[in-house]
């Protein structure tokens, strides 16, 4: 009986060690991937255009807005995308008056030299905003009188 109870616990004291001590091999596989946005074309139904003639610079930012707040009315030198991680965005178009009002888990593509700016709602919102710039130019360009969009 002495031999039982021995051997029975060398194997539970044995299976961890060899379990720790073999090799860890990741598998290769692919990942999922869900389209969230795919546009050729701004909110605003504005197409977009062509890009400068120059090296390619990508800049992400993550933008807090408080409840209640109006950016300040901007134009974008170039196409940029956003996804809203939490609350709300009502984006609003100046010449045309448009809007259309983004929540939480929905992307946007922002408009080209379009003024325009956002609108939060009754929550803090936080918007993820790509940007698919080129060196040295800005991401946003705040309209005459107007403070920075950030």
């Amino acid at each position: 009986m002495m031999r039982t109870v021995l051997f029975a616990g060398t194997l539970v004291i044995g299976a961890p060690i060899a379990a720790w001590a073999a090799p860890s091999t990741p598998q290769t596989q692919s990942g999922h991937a869900d389209v969230v946005l795919k546009s050729d074309h701004a909110w605003n139904g504005t197409a977009y255009q062509h890009y400068p003639v120059s090296a390619p610079q990508l800049t992400v930012l993550k933008l807090t807005i408080p409840p209640h707040t109006a950016l300040p009315w901007h134009i974008h030198p170039f196409p940029n995308a956003g996804y809203v991680l939490a609350g709300q965005l009502t984006i609003e178009d100046k010449a045309t008056g448009k809007q259309q009002t983004f929540h939480t888990g929905e992307a946007f593509a922002e408009s080209v030299n379009d003024p325009h700016r956002g609108v939060s709602g009754d929550q803090e919102t936080v918007v993820i905003l790509t940007y698919a710039g080129t060196a040295g130019a800005p991401t946003s360009v705040p309209l005459k009188g107007e403070k920075t969009e950030y």
